[in-house]
Formats: C-alpha cells, structure tokens, sequence
C-alpha cells in the first residue's frame, strides 16, 4: 500500500510540474491573457502575431482577396479604372501577384476597408486612435519607425529596404515592410517606404494612414485619397 501511495504521489507531482511548465510558455499579454501565435484569414493565409503593449497586431501585411463573409473583394489591374474608383478594390503591386503577394501583401483603397470586412473575425482595421497608442508606446512617432521597421536592406538580402534603411532595429517585432503604394494610376517607391491604412476617414476624400520610409526613423502620420492603394495591417478586438 505505501508503495502504491508514493506512486501515485510521485505522478501527481510530475503531473502539476508538467502544468505549471506549459503555462509558462504560453503567450500572454499584460493583463496576463494568453494570445495566439498565428491568425488565418478566409482564403486560408496564415499571419503570425506580437503582442506590443496592450494590442495585438499582425505581423504580416495582409494579402486576403475576399472580405471575412466569404465575397470577393473586386481585382482592380487597369490604372485608369483605379484612378476613378468609388467603391472597393484591391491589386497587387505592379499587378504581378506571383512577385508580391507573399511578402508584401495587397494594397486596398480605402472604400474596401471602409467595408468592416477586410479582417478575419476577431480582428479589425486599426483606427487611427490605435496607431497613436502603438507609436505612443513605442516611444513617440519621431522614434517609434526604428522600432517598427525590419531590419537590413536589399542589397544584404535580409530584408527589402533600400540601403541605408535608417535606425532600424524591430525591437517591436512590428517587421513593417516598404510595399510602396498605388496612387493614380502609378505604382510607386517599393523598398523606400510602406504606408498603411486607418480606418478613420473623412468627408473630404481622404483617410488617415501611417508611413515609414527608408530614410529615417519617424512614423509619418497623414491624409491619403480614399482611391490611392495602402497597405493594410491588422490589430486583435479587445
């Protein structure tokens, strides 16, 4: 019986350690809360995540050709039809999805993010109110590019920066990438900046976004055309 009484005992103790380890590797954020390492989107991409502060965000830009209902987001390839555009659309930069897609993500305009569809469930476009508590966080908007940005240059090919991709360190794990943008009509400056929708708008034409460009260290906060195609990143519900 004593023998059988330590067994027992012996497996309750490796049992409780086995627990106390696992919970110790979760991921949590400052409330304690455990959070997922990666999130999936409707057409089956895979994003992993960071915890900064007290939001999740993605880490990936976000590449889904259909909205989080299962519609297809309309492909928009001509230049002068995008120009023009009042409804949703996205593209992949110099419509060559095969180089971009992966790494870059789609650019939308900003009716298509207007929607309230574009994340998966469980997630949103971050309001421009949320990106000033991440560059907050951060340290400020005149430092907080360094921290978001990946590190390293085309030419090192450890990442897609031009040189010399100025204080960039990704201590944030934010890894912000230079997709560039489509205006109208042209695309323009990958590897020298990335900018990336809000989902605060206006009435005159324009929403908020946010920039980092090769050459410093600052987020840019400012006003795009509601047409003009950003990147989107998104930040987890509360």
């Amino acid at each position: 019986m004593k023998k059988t009484h330590i067994l027992i005992a012996m497996l309750l103790f490796f049992s409780s350690a086995l627990v106390i380890l696992s919970s110790c590797s979760k991921k949590t954020d400052e409330n304690n809360n455990p959070t997922p390492s990666t999130v999936t989107d409707i057409d089956g991409n895979v994003y992993h995540t960071v915890t900064i502060g007290t939001q999740v965000w993605m880490v990936e830009n976000l590449r889904t050709t259909k909205y989080n209902n299962g519609i297809a987001i309309p492909l928009v390839n001509d230049g002068t039809s995008w120009s023009i555009l009042t409804s949703p659309g996205y593209c992949w930069y110099d419509n060559d999805a095969a180089t971009y897609k992966n790494t870059y993500g789609a650019l939308y305009n900003f009716y298509a993010v207007n929607t309230g569809k574009l994340a998966p469930a469980g997630w949103h476009v971050p309001a421009d109110s949320e990106w000033t508590i991440l560059t907050t966080y951060l340290g400020g908007k005149s430092i907080a590019g360094g921290k978001m940005k990946s590190t390293g240059t085309i030419e090192t090919a450890t990442g897609l920066w031009y040189d010399p991709n100025t204080g960039a360190t990704n201590e944030s794990g934010f890894t912000g990438l230079p997709a560039g943008n489509r205006s109208l009509p042209a695309f323009k400056d990958i590897g020298i900046f990335g900018s990336w929708w809000s989902s605060t708008g206006d009435n005159s034409g324009e929403a908020a976004n946010r920039s980092l460009y090769y050459s410093d260290i600052t987020v840019w906060r400012g006003y795009g055309l509601k047409n003009f195609g950003n990147s989107v990143r998104c930040v987890k519900d509360n």
